[in-house]
């Protein structure tokens, strides 16, 4: 059995179909990329395993049980944490802040803080952690995603375009950490639009169009797929 399992996993907004029928296991300590264009669904998806979202139909395995219906906090302290696209925190807090309440979840108020300022080392934002998010860098506020991730012991990650925005040269400390944590065992799954990026980190791929499944494979496989080229890349591979 697949460590996770999303099995026909359908979302409806009214009436539009937002998510239909998408399948797709992730094997433990596996790396999974997730890409499509934009308004594919991707998002939605992960909020659907997450729990933040309600499926209309299907399931999702964690672990061998099903989480349909867990709520976000819960599946948190079962070791399943997701970043966010747009990053937010609340503006009268610190770094150490944002990163203690993410530790929260697992730990005693006194662990946690430490918990927490050794995530921030880890991930690069040691001496920063007195600062708001509000006065830190795009490239630091893509670290402090990684460092609350971090700071509640996931089993598995879902990264939610953790390299939008960030330059190529900047991509390089959240390819580390990611590599890093993967190493150690973390199961990832990412949603990324950044193509140098996912193809060099996922081991296995999965595209979205229309809300739908249109492809999964290796990223060579996927490369070489007209359906994705036609829908996904278009004219951007053209020699």
């Amino acid at each position: 059995m697949a460590f996770l399992e999303v099995s026909n996993i359908t979302r409806r907004f009214g009436g539009l179909v937002a998510l239909n029928a998408v399948s797709f296991d992730v094997e433990k300590g596996e790396i999974l990329g997730i890409i499509g264009p934009n308004g594919a669904g991707k998002t939605t998806l992960f909020g659907v395993i997450s729990g933040f979202i309600p499926p209309s139909a299907g399931d999702v395995v964690y672990d061998g049980e099903s989480i349909i219906g867990v709520s976000p906090d819960r599946l948190v302290r079962r070791g399943l944490m997701r970043s966010f696209q747009i990053v937010q925190s609340f503006a009268d807090m610190t770094a150490l802040d944002v990163v203690t309440t993410a530790a929260l979840t697992r730990r005693p108020m006194r662990e946690a803080i430490d918990y927490a300022a050794q995530a921030l080392l880890r991930v690069g934002l040691g001496g920063k952690e007195h600062k708001t998010p509000a006065t830190l860098s795009l490239q630091d506020k893509k670290l402090l995603e990684l460092a609350k991730c971090i700071a509640t012991d996931p089993r598995c990650i879902l990264l939610d375009e953790v390299m939008a925005g960030l330059t190529m040269a900047e991509t390089a400390a959240p390819i580390a950490i990611i590599e890093e944590l993967n190493k150690q065992g973390v199961t990832i799954v990412m949603v990324e639009h950044v193509m140098p990026v996912i193809m060099r980190l996922a081991q296995r791929m999965v595209v979205i169009n229309f809300g739908e499944k249109i492809a999964q494979g290796t990223p060579d496989e996927i490369l070489r797929d007209q359906r994705v080229v036609d829908a996904y890349f278009g004219d951007h591979l053209d020699a």
